[in-house]
């Protein structure tokens, strides 16, 4: 979505790219920082944890692949530096956020997708396990479901953030602050933001 945006980028390209990260089907905020990087786009990553957080050992969410991701993901975290992965361990403001956003740039940030909602999207989805309202689910409603959306706008006017969301690529969604800022700042997100940058 971010790499459309920016410039096109072959399938063949993205593809390849995810095969030399050894990108899995757990995909931490670190590895798309290191995607960016490999495909040349100009980012900061900003986070509150560098490494990973022990405590997210016993988030349901966490739990299936945290024995084997752990030791990937911290390892990544100490090479970042030397492999042009921009890392920064610090907190982006919602006020930091929109100047980006009004210079032109997007920035990918991971929510608890239980939390945010979309004012603007007639059916509500269940996160857990991405399925529209009605459809049988055998998920409990989780505290967490970690998720990634695209930041891509707001208003200062009525007080909004305008997002894509990768489960729906047929429209933008739109949320207040206030219910972005807990989505993102919700326990096991560790505020994590990929702040892309245009002119990559």
């Amino acid at each position: 979505m971010v790499l459309k945006y920016l410039r096109p980028v072959s399938e063949e390209d993205f593809q390849s790219a995810c095969w030399d990260l050894k990108l899995t089907e757990s995909v931490w905020t670190i590895d798309l920082a290191y995607l960016m990087c490999h495909l040349g786009v100009k980012h900061r990553f900003c986070t509150q944890t560098l490494g990973v957080d022990k405590g997210f050992k016993n988030q349901s969410f966490y739990k299936k692949h945290f024995e084997t991701e752990e030791d990937r993901v911290n390892e990544l975290f100490l090479r970042a530096e030397s492999r042009g992965v921009v890392v920064k361990k610090c907190s982006v403001s919602v006020q930091e956020l929109q100047e980006h956003v009004c210079a032109g740039h997007v920035a990918i940030v991971l929510v608890n997708a239980v939390l945010l909602v979309c004012e603007m999207c007639s059916v509500p989805v269940k996160y857990c396990c991405f399925l529209p309202v009605g459809q049988k689910c055998f998920c409990k409603k989780p505290d967490y479901q970690g998720h990634f959306v695209v930041v891509c706008g707001f208003s200062r006017t009525t007080g909004s953030i305008f997002y894509n969301n990768p489960a729906f690529s047929d429209r933008v969604c739109c949320t207040s602050i206030s219910n972005f800022e807990e989505a993102r700042r919700s326990y096991g997100t560790d505020e994590d933001i990929l702040l892309i940058f245009k002119d990559s």
